[in-house]
């Protein structure tokens, strides 16, 4: 199979896309509401919906997708972001952007799932792992540069600027995929008929909920990041721009952080991740009306913020070891709905309480994740007990037979 340099280059710049096109959203979340008259709580469905979506088809439409070529899965996946942001630049009708936010949706796990595989396929050993790695690298870039710079471009050019831009952007991940990336038919399609055992234990749905809650706790705040510092703290558009990109940043070394986090002690830095949300949004909360001590807060909160994709995926992974891609579906799907039952809950609380409140919405999440987090240790730590207690009660029962 002819290998290009570039290859794993073109799925990071379909990762980077993507995830322009997703989050990129958060930062013009009140142009959207003004352009499209609606509140800035129903504009973020356009967040919630997407998101919903992924979680609801992620397992099913990448086994639909599993007997297609995958380099045509990507372009297609490619192509269809590319149309939906020129839908964003051209309508000014509420329900019509909805709908092509639900329609884009449908391929993101899929183009996600099949890039990482391709990266495997693509490399041997270190060099997949490596491959791994640089994909996933689209991820943290795209809210480093992409989310930023779409909120950037609606501010000092205009909102449909900024979907052009990303439309833009996808249509050269679609290029640079079609160009670089060989041609790599299936023969075997996936079935979930094994893989389906992992759900059979109660301890896995514990972890799953975690997931879902640390993600609505990260996102309940974060989809509202641009409406809160507006309203809030003041800030106008080039400083929201900023605070945005100051935020991927900080993100791309948080994730590296919270890797050796891990791989020094794993249940500890699980525990302590729903423990560091809610003091970083007792900060928010307690600084968000100022604008000097927010531009310290906002690196803080994105830190803490970088953690949760790999401290979940670690957390999770260790229930689905024998059935790792399935694992990974879980982990998409659960992960997005986290993200529509945060960003829900904070539409809810901004028209029922106020802006400011946001924070303690995610704290409220966060308790939650560490609520269930301890559970599921304290049910891990029973057969050890009853193990233990075996141990010590079977000689004393041997002693008073023999007796």
């Amino acid at each position: 199979m002819r290998r290009s340099p570039f290859a794993v280059a073109s799925l990071a710049l379909g990762v980077f896309s993507i995830i322009t096109t997703e989050m990129g959203i958060v930062g013009v979340l009140p142009q959207v509401a003004d352009r499209l008259d609606v509140s800035t709580s129903t504009a973020g469905l356009l967040v919630g919906s997407f998101a919903l979506v992924v979680a609801a088809s992620g397992p099913f439409m990448t086994l639909a997708a599993s007997r297609l070529d995958r380099r045509t899965v990507l372009a297609a996946a490619m192509g269809v972001f590319a149309l939906s942001n020129a839908v964003y630049a051209l309508t000014t009708h509420f329900a019509v952007m909805l709908a092509f936010r639900l329609i884009p949706a449908l391929a993101h796990p899929v183009f996600f799932s099949v890039a990482l595989a391709t990266a495997v396929r693509l490399g041997k050993g270190a060099d997949a792992a490596r491959a791994t790695a640089r994909v996933f690298a689209g991820v943290t870039v795209g809210f480093a540069f992409g989310v930023p710079l779409t909120s950037y471009l609606s501010d000092h050019f205009s909102l449909q600027a900024a979907f052009w831009f990303g439309a833009a952007v996808n249509l050269l991940g679609l290029i640079s995929v079609l160009r670089f990336l060989p041609a790599m038919p299936v023969d075997e399609r996936l079935s979930y008929s094994s893989q389906l055992g992992v759900l059979r234990s109660g301890r896995t749905w514990l972890t799953l909920l975690s997931v879902v809650l640390v993600f609505a706790a990260l996102f309940s705040v974060y989809g509202y990041f641009a409406e809160y510092l507006g309203t809030v703290t003041g800030m106008n558009g080039s400083w929201i721009s900023a605070m945005l990109m100051a935020f991927g940043v900080v993100m791309i070394f948080g994730n590296f952080a919270f890797a050796t986090l891990l791989r020094t002690g794993a249940t500890r830095t699980v525990v302590l991740f729903p423990v560091l949300c809610c003091l970083v949004y007792v900060l928010v909360f307690a600084f968000g009306r100022r604008v000097a001590p927010m531009v310290a807060v906002v690196p803080l909160w994105a830190a803490v913020h970088s953690g949760g994709l790999i401290v979940c995926q670690h957390w999770l992974g260790r229930d689905t070891q024998q059935a790792p891609e399935f694992g990974n579906s879980l982990f998409v799907s659960f992960s997005n709905l986290g993200i529509t039952l945060g960003t829900t809950a904070a539409g809810w609380a901004l028209t029922s309480l106020s802006t400011r409140s946001l924070p303690w919405t995610g704290i409220g999440f966060a308790l939650a994740a560490l609520a269930t987090v301890l559970l599921r240790l304290t049910l891990d730590r029973r057969p050890q007990q009853d193990g233990a207690r075996a141990s010590v009660t079977a000689p004393l029962q041997e002693r008073s037979e023999a007796s």
